[in-house]
């Protein structure tokens, strides 16, 4: 088995059984965990998202870890953290160790979800990343597919507790011997003082006004993302639409995904990743302002789903590959750590912004009005992220590095 093949099937495995213990089990078991506990909604769901913040203030120093040391050991202290959160929350009791828990699981999320395993392939498989990377969320896409039936069968059967207590073990016999087998990489030698560099250091990646349009562009649709991944069902019930409905509708939204993946491999495998960016940005408003207009009508909702599910499920991949052909792969895992802090803040106040607006007193619509809103400004924010030409990204690097000239830096 060659290596690519190695470490793509490793972190496939990795990363559908990481999402669905961490993120997608969640969904399901929080009804359960709510009775249980004695708290309501808001609380265990408040916990949950104190847990992305955790994981976006931790992303920047994973990913330099990663860019130094190679992902091997990273990962693999992931999943004990991972196993150490799970198996703490099933065992919780009061309102403290439930925060508590969730702190540790933000931690595990940062060293063993997307950000570190995309930092992971680019460290390995240097030229072949932006493919791997493609492939990988291919396969992790069908986490949700995956956990949300298993999580449900376990619940029924061990109840909440002893389903997290599960994903636990897991985690330490599966994961952490396969991300051990992921194998060291070779330290990188540093470069001589005035050797050519086709990488940005994150101090200058951060200090041009490209990346934080792009981060800015990013965070907004992961806030629209992460209000409909919890309203979207509810959502579509204030519409008119009948709760089974609703589900069978909303259900569209994964396999789209997945058919937004396939299709990137297939028809945007020779293209930069900023002209395939241009798709995702661009089909998000136009699937919003269908749902706004014609959401009543199920043909509508059905559109809606197509374009939001195909969206969704690239936005992963250029997440990926973009920050790579625009500031290099050298720094890339504290480069896309730093860009996104400002998404993982996003996925955390997504939720609750939503509930306040399906719930205001202007009606359903209000929730995807303001959510087209979001996307045209992530579109205009993204539009004048990748104009800028190759001189502007290298006049954020200091006057005695010589311009950049790497392969990678692809620009429509």
């Amino acid at each position: 088995m060659s290596p690519a093949r190695r470490t793509i099937g490793i972190l496939a495995f990795t990363q559908i059984a990481s999402w669905g213990a961490l993120y997608y089990a969640f969904a399901v078991l929080a009804p359960d965990i709510q009775r249980d506990l004695g708290m309501g909604k808001e609380a265990a769901f408040a916990a949950f998202s104190w847990s992305l913040l955790v994981a976006g203030v931790a992303a920047t120093p994973v990913g330099a870890l990663v860019d130094r040391r190679g992902g091997q050991g990273v990962m693999a202290l992931g999943s004990v953290v991972c196993a150490i959160g799970l198996a703490w929350l099933s065992r919780c009791t009061t309102l403290a160790s439930y925060w508590g828990a969730w702190t540790v699981i933000g931690l595990a999320m940062s060293l063993t979800l997307y950000e570190a395993a995309f930092a992971t392939i680019n460290r390995k498989l240097d030229a072949g990343a932006p493919r791997a990377i493609s492939t990988l969320t291919l396969f992790a896409g069908f986490a949700s597919t995956i956990f949300w039936p298993l999580t449900l069968a376990l619940s029924s059967r061990l109840g909440w507790r002893d389903t997290y207590l599960a994903y636990a073990g897991l985690q330490l016999a599966a994961c952490l011997p396969l991300h051990l087998w992921l194998g060291r990489d070779a330290p990188r030698a540093p470069l001589p003082a005035h050797a050519p560099r086709d990488s940005h250091t994150l101090g200058e990646a951060v200090r041009h006004p490209a990346f934080w349009k792009l981060a800015l562009a990013f965070s907004a649709n992961v806030f629209i993302f992460s209000a409909l991944a919890i309203h979207l069902i509810p959502l579509l019930q204030s519409l008119g639409h009948a709760a089974g409905t609703a589900v069978l509708l909303a259900a569209l939204v994964g396999p789209m995904q997945v058919a937004g993946r396939v299709g990137e491999r297939v028809l945007g495998r020779d293209a930069a990743p900023q002209v395939v960016g241009r798709f995702v940005f661009s089909t998000l408003p136009a699937g919003l302002l269908a749902l706004a207009l014609v959401g009543t009508q199920a043909w509508g909702v059905v559109l809606f789903c197509m374009l939001y599910g195909m969206s969704n499920g690239v936005l992963t991949i250029i997440r990926g590959t973009l920050p790579r052909a625009l500031f290099g792969a050298r720094n890339y895992g504290a480069i896309t750590g730093a860009m996104a802090v400002p998404s993982l803040l996003s996925k955390a106040v997504g939720p609750l912004a939503g509930a306040a607006l399906l719930s205001g007193a202007a009606g359903p619509l209000m929730l995807p009005l303001v959510l087209t809103g979001c996307a045209l400004a992530s579109l205009l924010l993204y539009l004048s992220a990748i104009r800028a030409p190759a001189a502007a990204l290298d006049a954020a690097r200091p006057a005695s590095y010589p311009a950049r000239t790497s392969p990678d830096r692809k620009h429509p």
